[in-house]
């Protein structure tokens, strides 16, 4: 980065960083550089690009784009947001144990139970919204704390400060899923944590057009093992979904503006149905955002009074909001999570979390808020 961009504000570093080296073509956005191999002027030589799973222009423009959005130094981009847990997960070993948040999301419960135990790795969950939580739940083969906040899909918070310190108290790694906030809203690092996770696919990206993942670090020693992990199992980006997601953060603060104030006048209206048996959303219960959300983005769920059938017929009912997986995109879309991204959680532990059938999730994308509560009421009339 260079020296006139250090004291910048977020919006204006998400539009001008990410810039290679000129190359005399004056290009304002930067370039994608397509190469999978690079011309050597020696056997050996690695003074520059050697191969593309190790490193490439482009993404490397977006790696020094994401660690300094989030105040880290060092970042690694992925061809998806598992593959980025993934890299984080390879950092433990066979017998280690993780300390993970319940509430969370399918994806990484999945990888978690489905796969890594299988390397001898132990898990335990806790609700995490009160930190001695993670105190209590800590072994001494403990690793990793692995922490989403908000959480997917009920949006608890997480007090990232505390549960970093008593991480630190233990000697563990503590990893944040940070996809929901995003770093213009939250930047865990600065709190405490030592790896920060992002799933590039929802708001980084912002447009449903790319998936990918990210993470990030301040910490060298993990930063070499990281690296390592990524281009040892190859799951890495390529030059266009790394581009993809450069562009997608030039409007990453105007976006979550937008997403946040919308989400606002969404939850206003949902207060007012009487269908609507919870809602779900950062402050909502009247806690503090505890200083470490500046904004509540534009992630809502909600339980509707109804049986299955009914709460399907409602989310196919909407005609702005499309049903669909993801979330996170400049569209708004709705979601049901227990049969959708929370699928592959058993039934009896996804109740137990309060992931149940009534449950519906909502993604607040920058469509006009008037357009979004007329198609949200119009799909409740139907169920009536």
């Amino acid at each position: 980065m260079s020296d006139n961009m250090k004291d910048k504000k977020f919006a204006t570093k998400a539009i001008h960083l990410g810039r290679v080296p000129e190359d005399g073509t004056g290009s304002v956005t930067t370039p994608i550089y397509p190469s999978s191999t690079y011309r050597m002027d020696f056997p050996g030589d690695d003074s520059g690009y050697v191969y593309s799973r190790w490193s490439n222009p482009t993404r490397q423009a977006l790696e020094n784009t994401l660690a300094e959005l989030e105040n880290g130094k060092h970042a690694y981009f992925f061809s998806s947001g598992l593959a980025a847990v993934t890299a984080i997960l390879h950092l433990l070993r066979p017998g280690d144990h993780v300390v993970a948040v319940s509430d969370l999301y399918g994806g990484t419960h999945r990888l978690f139970e489905n796969l890594m135990r299988n390397f001898q790795i132990s898990f335990s969950y806790v609700e995490g919204t009160d930190p001695d939580d993670f105190e209590k739940a800590i072994k001494d083969n403990t690793k990793l704390l692995w922490i989403e906040t908000p959480t997917n899909p009920l949006l608890k918070l997480i007090n990232i400060k505390a549960a970093s310190a008593i991480a630190k108290k233990h000697g563990i790694i503590t990893a944040v899923d940070n996809t929901f906030a995003t770093p213009y809203i939250q930047r865990p690092l600065e709190l405490g944590a030592d790896i920060v996770h992002h799933s590039a696919t929802k708001y980084l990206g912002g447009h449903c057009d790319v998936v990918a993942g990210a993470v990030v670090t301040r910490d060298d020693q993990l930063a070499e093992k990281l690296r390592f992990n990524q281009y040892a199992v190859g799951a890495t980006a390529g030059p266009f979904d790394s581009w993809l997601v450069l562009r997608g953060i030039k409007t990453l603060a105007i976006r979550m503006e937008r997403h946040s104030a919308n989400a606002l006048k969404v939850v206003e209206f949902l207060k007012t149905v009487d269908l609507v048996e919870k809602i779900y959303f950062p402050g909502f219960d009247g806690k503090p955002l505890q200083n470490e959300m500046s904004l509540p983005g534009g992630m809502i769920s909600f339980t509707i009074k109804a049986d299955l059938d009914t709460v399907k017929k409602f989310v196919m009912a909407t005609e702005v909001f499309v049903l669909a997986e993801s979330l996170g995109g400049v569209e708004s879309l709705i979601n049901h999570p227990a049969l959708m991204t929370h699928s592959s959680i058993p039934k009896e532990i996804r109740e137990e979390h309060g992931v149940t059938d009534g449950l519906v999730r909502l993604s607040v994308g920058i469509e006009d808020p008037g357009d979004l509560i007329a198609d949200l009421k119009q799909a409740f009339e139907s169920i009536r």
